[in-house]
């Protein structure tokens, strides 16, 4: 596989507000350029390359995109249904892409995926920026390390003010956001603890909320992972604030992640874990992968666990009982 050369030439699918955070890092790192911007609303597409990208061209549909502008790579920020769609038709025509999370709305839909890229040659990663942070790479390093033993249990809250923020738009509708809060920005923290731990999910039971909603805002869920290990998880999409910790219990240690920073608990006292990792995201992390530089540390098939898992918690909570991970 050929590596682009710089700058390398990106398509941008999708122009809403997490497509402006895609946009900035790039800019950031200087070594891509957005050169063609595509939305169903043009109003939108023509905002954000008036604001962030001057020289792209605008577009509203992938078929005349892909025959007026030649790109090595896509990033794929549309709503959730149409990722499946707008990823295939780019891997079709020779692109590289990072996709928005979750990667697809079926798990037919990644399975398609995960062969489609390899069957092409080209490479789709997941933006699952937790695997690119600093404090996530390095608690990861620790846990995997071994030096701290075995996992014991593991505990994560999350909790965000995302129900205020979703009324009228796709992300409070069933059929384009099944997941809810849960499946939307509730699976970075589900990739987290498989990405960190490296277990897999086994069965779970769970309970959900819509809270008002059109989709599910609030749940809870008691998971059993590989080997035995518990993990308590929650989330509460109607929170007032955003957060996130995460508590992983080893045999001699406990690795915290609590306020973005990560921590160590020993002998009763706790102290911050101060040789992290270095600190990425995303964009940069696929511009590094695209140029030879670095490997795909969210490739798309770590989305199957993340969607059984996410499944799995409906399904429990729908039926009141456990539900067993295949």
């Amino acid at each position: 596989m050929n590596a682009p050369k710089l700058p390398v030439r990106f398509a941008l699918v999708g122009c809403g507000q997490i497509a402006r955070v895609h946009v900035e890092r790039l800019l950031a790192d200087g070594r891509g350029q957005i050169v063609a911007v595509m939305d169903a609303s043009r109003a939108a597409a023509c905002s954000l390359r008036d604001e962030l990208a001057p020289d792209a061209s605008v577009f509203d549909d992938l078929d005349t995109m892909f025959d007026a502008t030649r790109v090595d790579a896509a990033i794929i920020c549309t709503p959730t249904h149409l990722h499946y769609e707008h990823a295939m038709c780019c891997l079709d025509h020779g692109l590289h892409v990072l996709c928005e999370k979750p990667l697809a709305d079926t798990r037919e839909h990644i399975v398609e995926l995960i062969e489609r890229s390899a069957s092409v040659g080209r490479h789709l990663c997941v933006a699952y920026q937790r695997r690119f942070q600093a404090a996530f790479r390095a608690m990861r390093r620790e846990v995997r390390s071994g030096q701290w033993g075995a996992v014991r249990a593991i505990s994560s809250h999350n909790y965000e003010n995302w129900q205020q923020r979703i009324a009228g738009t796709w992300r409070d509708d069933e059929r384009l956001n099944p997941g809810g809060f849960i499946g939307d920005a509730g699976s970075h923290k589900i990739d987290t603890v498989f990405y960190v731990t490296g277990l897999d999910p086994v069965e779970v039971y769970a309970r959900c909320d819509k809270c008002g909603s059109n989709v599910a805002v609030v749940a809870a869920a008691s998971a059993l992972l590989s080997g035995g290990v518990p993990w308590n998880i929650d989330f509460v999409g109607n929170a007032q604030n955003l957060g996130e910790d995460m508590y992983v219990h080893c045999a001699e240690a406990d690795l915290i992640i609590r306020d973005g920073r990560l921590w160590i608990g020993r002998r009763g006292k706790t102290e911050t874990v101060t040789n992290l990792e270095s600190d990425s995201n995303p964009n940069a992390g696929f511009v590094d992968l695209l140029l030879g530089e670095g490997e795909n540390i969210a490739p798309p098939d770590c989305a199957l666990p993340v969607y059984d898992f996410t499944r799995a918690m409906f399904e429990s909570s729908r039926l009141g009982h456990n539900v067993v991970i295949a």
